[in-house]
């Protein structure tokens, strides 16, 4: 492999004037809550809502003429494909995207708004890219791979470069493992400038690669379960990238979905930043308390990106907003007597608890005659104002439970 360090420097110059380098901000609230310094470097702001377009158009620019010519194709289930579909349209080069049929709505109308032509095959991204691989066997097309191909790497490493460019003291950074295409890119340019900076690596638990072929020191097969971070569900980490990942990683780790949930919902509304769920796995790997710092670090957490479905993202703010005790469901059986709900739901609002949403039955099999049973949905603080609500309501004679 050419060295990495050299080509994320050539990949600097190529896209100057064409991606933008996007902020890196400071979070008071997310510093006092993990009691360290950190940043957060939003990629979700970057053209097409992803840093796919970094590798895309470093790729592309690089075809011979007759390359381009002929076109491009690739397999994405969403940001790459957007990345290529954008860059080549940049270039002045066809494109084609084979997307597996699992693949977002707002991922496959952005990849067609941007002219290319998009084919669906298969459940993931494996089956996607055999079909991509014989369509450009067949057709004389060039292949851009999502992760596994040096420009491509040298492309997302840019990132790192703005990472040290911003904050020269950085100690440590939080990057997202699919493939291992954006980390590996980071990782070899600040590596390339400071040694003694901390990469790690965030997986979701349902995707397990990364960590697997660390173990096993080569790239394994790993498993694919479902998981709302689909951008970093790849099967096999890249022959690439590995070595490179290897050589420079600290540690890698993964998180739940639970917790990859609870990071959408904390940077809404704590930062007014939309991320899809392969963005929010640094963050969600400092809930969990698997990336350790200093009082004095400085802790970059890269937002990989923002394109999340609006339906998704509705499911993952209920998910989020269980996992952090913000809503609680809680039943009990009430005498079907005028007053007596409107009693009970007084004393929750006293306690100073919003409902949500009650269902109110009295041909429950489980009912007695006369009796009401009643589903009550509430929005509250956290845990524990659950708990005093349910501790009130017991108090006052209702036989709750949550």
């Amino acid at each position: 492999m050419a060295d990495l360090f050299s080509l994320v420097k050539k990949a600097r110059t190529a896209l100057r004037g064409v991606v933008t380098p996007t902020p890196l901000v400071y979070s008071a609230a997310l510093s006092n809550r993990f009691n360290c310094r950190i940043y957060l470097k939003l990629e979700n702001l970057q053209k097409t809502g992803s840093f796919k377009v970094r590798g895309a158009y470093n790729k592309i620019l690089s075809l011979s003429p007759g390359d381009k010519k002929r076109g491009v194709i690739t397999a994405s289930s969403g940001n790459h494909a957007q990345g290529v579909a954008w860059a080549a349209s940049l270039l002045g080069v066809r494109s084609t995207v084979v997307m597996p049929e699992t693949a977002p709505i707002i991922k496959h109308v952005a990849v067609r708004s941007y002219g290319a032509n998009v084919i669906f095959h298969g459940r993931g991204f494996d089956e996607a890219y055999e079909r991509a691989m014989e369509a450009a066997g067949k057709n004389g097309l060039t292949f851009i791979h999502p992760f596994d191909d040096e420009l491509v790497m040298a492309g997302q490493g840019t990132i790192g470069l703005e990472i040290l460019h911003d904050l020269p003291e950085v100690d440590c950074v939080v990057v997202p493992v699919g493939g291992g295409g954006l980390i590996s890119g980071i990782a070899a340019a600040l590596k390339g400038l400071k040694r003694r900076v901390r990469v790690i690596g965030v997986e979701a638990s349902g995707s397990a690669s990364c960590r697997m072929s660390l173990k096993k020191g080569r790239p394994v097969s790993g498993k694919t379960g479902l998981t709302i971070a689909d951008g970093i569900a790849i099967k096999k980490i890249g022959e690439k990238t590995f070595p490179v990942i290897k050589r420079y990683l600290s540690d890698c780790v993964a998180v739940s979905e639970g917790s990859i949930a609870g990071a959408i919902l904390k940077l809404i509304e704590r930062k007014k930043l939309v991320v899809e769920g392969a963005g929010a796995v640094p963050l969600a790997a400092l809930m969990e308390g698997k990336v350790r710092a200093g009082k004095e670090d400085n802790v970059v957490l890269v937002l990989s990106g923002g394109n999340i479905d609006p339906t998704t993202l509705e499911r993952v703010i209920r998910l989020g907003l269980v996992k952090e005790g913000r809503v609680a469901r809680l039943e009990t059986v009430l005498p079907d007597v005028p007053g007596t709900l409107s009693r009970f739901t007084k004393e929750i609002a006293l306690l100073k608890s919003n409902i949500l949403h009650v269902i109110h039955q009295r041909e429950a099999v489980d009912c007695p005659v006369g009796m009401a049973k009643l589903d009550i949905i509430l929005e509250v603080e956290d845990h524990g104002h659950a708990k005093r609500i349910i501790r009130r309501l017991r108090e006052k004679g209702y036989k709750v439970r949550r």
